[in-house]
Order: C-alpha cells, then sequence, then structure tokens
C-alpha cells in the first residue's frame, strides 16, 4: 500500500489528452406520490436540476479531479446545451481547447430523472454518424500541433462518431510516433481499430462480443454458439489472451463488475482483483474512473497490476456515490490502508 500511494502522489506530474465522445449528462430529481391520470407512469415532482461532464468529459473531470493535467478532444452541437457543457468544464477547470463545435450535430445530452435514488426514465439526445473528413483533418491537425505536450493518450470511444475507422489509424499512429502510453474504453463494434495500443478495459460483455466481431480464428467452437450461452471464466481467459494476441497490446483490464477486474499481460500473467467496494449506489462512470486511474498510474511508474490496483480501489469508492461521479486523490489514499 505504500508503494501504491507513492503513485498516486505523482498524480499530479501527469497531463493526459482524453480524446473522443462529449456528453453532457443531466440530472432531475424530484418525488413521486402518484401515478399520472394521462398513462400509467409516475408523476415526478421536480426539486432539482444538475449537469456533470460525461462520456470522454467524465474521463478528463476523474484526471482533474485527482490533480493531474486533462485536455479533452471532441466535438460539440452549436446549441444551448453546448453553452451549458462548457460550463460546467470551466466550473471544474477541464481544458477546452481541442473541442470542436459542429452546426450540424446535436450537442450529446443524457437526461435522468430520478424519484430519490430511483431512475424514472433516461432521455438521449445525440447523433451517432460519423464526423467529416474535414473535421477528422481539424482533430488530427490539433493532436499533431499538441501531443508532445501529454504523457498519455485515453481514447474514450462510447460509439456517437469522434471515434471511426479514418481518425483512430492516424491517431494511433501519432502517439506510438511520440513513444505515448495509449490506452481505449472501448466499443465492441471499433475493436479491429485499436490494433497497438498499450491496454484497452472492456467489460465482460465487450469482450465476449469482441472474439465474435473480429473473427478470431475459434479453435474451441466457444463463441459458434448461442450469443445466450453463459460467458464461463474459460471463456473469458481464452478471449482476453485471444485479443491481446490478436490486437498487439501489452494487456487488457477487463472490468467485471461485483466480481472485481481481470488483469491479462502480454507475458503471459493473469491476476484476478477482486472489487474493494463497500456498496454500490450507482455504477454510471465507474469504467470512466478505472481507465482514469489506470492511466495515470501507469505515467506515473507504475506497473500493469499496481496500475490495474489502483484503479479498482478508485472505482470502488466512485460506485458508492450516486449519479456520474468521481474521486479525488485524497479520498483514494486514505483508501489505501
Amino acid at each position: 500500500m505504500k508503494r501504491l500511494k507513492e503513485i498516486v502522489n505523482k498524480f499530479n506530474k501527469v497531463r493526459i489528452l482524453v480524446v473522443g465522445d462529449l456528453i453532457l449528462d443531466e440530472y432531475i430529481r424530484g418525488t413521486v406520490e402518484r401515478i399520472s391520470p394521462e398513462a400509467p407512469v409516475p408523476v415526478v415532482w421536480a426539486n432539482k436540476k444538475t449537469y456533470v461532464p460525461g462520456g470522454a468529459a467524465n474521463v478528463a473531470n476523474n484526471i482533474n479531479a485527482l490533480q493531474a493535467g486533462a485536455c479533452l478532444v471532441g466535438v460539440t452541437g452549436r446549441d444551448e446545451n453546448k453553452d451549458i457543457f462548457f460550463a460546467e468544464l470551466k466550473k471544474r477547470g477541464i481544458s477546452t481547447t481541442g473541442i470542436f463545435r459542429e452546426p450540424k450535430r446535436h450537442t450529446t445530452v443524457k437526461t435522468r430523472i430520478l424519484a430519490g435514488h430511483q431512475q424514472v426514465v433516461r432521455v438521449d439526445w445525440e447523433h451517432t454518424n460519423p464526423l467529416s473528413s474535414d473535421l477528422n483533418q481539424r482533430i488530427i491537425r490539433f493532436i499533431e500541433k499538441n501531443i508532445p505536450s501529454f504523457d498519455a493518450v485515453i481514447i474514450e470511444d462510447y460509439g456517437k462518431g469522434v471515434i471511426n475507422m479514418h481518425l483512430l489509424p492516424r491517431l494511433i499512429e501519432l502517439a506510438r510516433s511520440k513513444g505515448k502510453i495509449i490506452t481505449v474504453d472501448p466499443k465492441e463494434e471499433h475493436f479491429q481499430y485499436y490494433n497497438g495500443v498499450t491496454a484497452i478495459t472492456p467489460n465482460r460483455r465487450e469482450l465476449e462480443n469482441a472474439v465474435r466481431n473480429l473473427k478470431i480464428k475459434d479453435t474451441t467452437n466457444r463463441f459458434k454458439l448461442n450469443n445466450d450461452r453463459l460467458f464461463t471464466e474459460k471463456d473469458l481467459d481464452y478471449a482476453a489472451r485471444q485479443v491481446l494476441k490478436y490486437l498487439d497490446l501489452e494487456s487488457i483490464l477487463v472490468t467485471l463488475g461485483e466480481h472485481g477486474m481481470q488483469l491479462f499481460e502480454k507475458s503471459g500473467r493473469v491476476t484476478h482483483i477482486p472489487t474493494v467496494a463497500q456498496e454500490v449506489f450507482d455504477v454510471s462512470g465507474a469504467g470512466d474512473t478505472v481507465i482514469s486511474t489506470f492511466t495515470l498510474a501507469l505515467c506515473s511508474g507504475a506497473t500493469k497490476l499496481e496500475a490495474a490496483l489502483i484503479a479498482n480501489f478508485a472505482a470502488g469508492i466512485v460506485v458508492g456515490k450516486l449519479g456520474t461521479a468521481v474521486t479525488n486523490r485524497q479520498e483514494l489514499i486514505e483508501r489505501l490502508v
């Protein structure tokens, strides 16, 4: 634990470029005392509205809360929600110099309506079509100019169009040519484009589907069966090893919800890390916390296992909070006992 604390205390020296889909998380909170006479749905008497940066912006928010530096690269619309989004980033001191405005796209907003601690409904406003060629080029030029100033690149792929087959290969090539750590929070449809990054952090379902989507030669016949078949521990081990080799990765950190995490390294070592969460209120954004702390730790000299252990502690903190949440450096150090 002393060693892990030493690593966390180096976070303030790290700067990370976060590239991906930007989301504004809106929370409308209230109470429910009756059912609507118009339809069999609850009537929420709203009394509070809050906004939190989500998607790639939540990764930057996590990095910022841990006293490291983050710069966001992504796209918003030119609408009213863009103004709210930028105001929330400004409050948190997150750099917006790499954010491009596109009038033909919505600023992605996810509105969650909650009664007490219970989510009643979620409403999404978004565009998921890939970016235009011109916008891809503008983003690449920005990254090309600024990447020397950063220690790592986090690719946050929510499938909203920013991370696409035209942008991703050039981005990875640039980061590798500068010797940068590259980590990816993956979208299962895009696994084939992550070749050569340092590490990916999929959940169990994303990893299982990746083996099918990549059409990796399946010598076990495990993934030719019905998709509803139970994904066993042997399947998890097989899938991770195959993807690790296929994409030429240094490691895969698989998040397993209440079962913790499993780290697969290029050396062949596999480590199961049990969850340390004391109580779970909300898993929203926990994956963002994992990739943020894992990458910060790697940039601070941690081994893959040390980085995964720190990420596990950080995730254990945020799932005990309601909504899209972050942890700070003091909270994290206090848990490392």
